[in-house]
């Protein structure tokens, strides 16, 4: 792990497997955007905050997922960190009960084994309609990009460096995805239709790169995704249950499977492209023989959404 400077105060954690941003406040003081994975992280990111003297006096979260609020709790007991973060995603990730409501196709058992260290106190909600944040006196502008999870934003800081979080992937992301995440696929690629509009002097990628301008990021992004959709719908044949075109999927994608964890998680993100093709009116939802199964549409506007 190495420490990188991006612009004034805003630098950057290289992980090797993400980008995980720090504004300094001082010599010692600073907020972190977003803490990291527990598991693969944890260690690494404790030595380099130790061995620079730094204490993490605030985490903005950008959303509650397991690589981003990982250390929360961690760094909040170590340095009393004042944690503030969207106002639902703090609620997911408030108790294992909200976590379920969150995760509903997993058991609570599964869910402390595999989610409890998530479970996190937030100091500050951030609402919908917040477009900045103060945190330890320093503002950070906010920018709501809702899809890739329910209430992920994207976080400015006052070096106007913009941490785009999970909102773009990196190429290097996109050669290795076989099914990238998102929560509502629609939402998903509206809010990367908006960050056309955001302009900043540099622009960091959770996973995972720093970039100059993104303009051409995010076009690629959204046909990526799309294209994902597409590869999707091509695999579904006459009327098929999630669970055929589950079976179709993992063996267009050669997608191996060995655990239950890594299969619910699988048919977590498959679900939302599902979703997304039979919102755009591409495949549709029907009862057949008391199943619920999906089929094609074959019409001119989903050939032409599609495209």
């Amino acid at each position: 792990m190495e420490i990188q400077n991006i612009k004034g105060n805003t630098y950057c954690i290289d992980t090797r497997m993400t980008c995980i941003p720090f504004y300094k406040i001082n010599d010692q003081d600073i907020i972190m955007l977003d803490s990291g994975w527990a598991e693969g992280e944890q260690k690494g990111i404790d030595g380099l905050l130790e061995k620079n003297k730094f204490k993490v006096v605030g985490i903005i979260s950008t959303h509650a997922h397991i690589d981003h609020i990982g250390n929360n709790t961690y760094l909040k007991n170590k340095y009393g960190s004042i944690i503030a973060m969207p106002a639902y995603e703090a609620y997911i990730c408030s108790s294992m009960v909200n976590l379920k409501a969150y995760y509903s196709g997993q058991t609570l058992s599964d869910l402390e084994k595999h989610y409890g260290h998530m479970i996190c106190e937030t100091d500050k909600m951030i609402i919908d309609s917040q477009d900045q944040v103060d945190l330890c006196g320093v503002k950070f502008r906010i920018l709501h990009t809702p899809g890739h999870s329910p209430a992920h934003i994207c976080v400015i800081t006052p070096d106007d460096v913009v941490y785009l979080g999970d909102s773009l992937i990196s190429y290097e992301v996109m050669a290795g995805a076989k099914m990238p995440y998102a929560f509502v696929l629609r939402e998903d690629l509206k809010s990367k239709e908006r960050l056309y509009d955001v302009k900043g002097s540099k622009y960091i990628v959770a996973h995972k790169g720093v970039y100059d301008d993104i303009t051409k990021l995010i076009t690629d992004n959204i046909n990526f995704y799309k294209s994902r959709a597409k590869s999707i719908y091509d695999v579904i044949e006459g009327t098929m249950t999630m669970e055929d075109i589950m079976k179709a999927a993992i063996k267009s994608f050669n997608i191996h499977l060995k655990t239950i964890h890594k299969y619910v998680v699988t048919e977590r993100m498959l679900r939302s492209y599902v979703e997304y093709l039979n919102e755009e009116g591409m495949i549709e939802l029907i009862m057949e023989n008391g199943f619920l199964k999906y089929s094609k549409n074959i019409t001119e506007l989903s050939q032409q959404n599609l495209e």
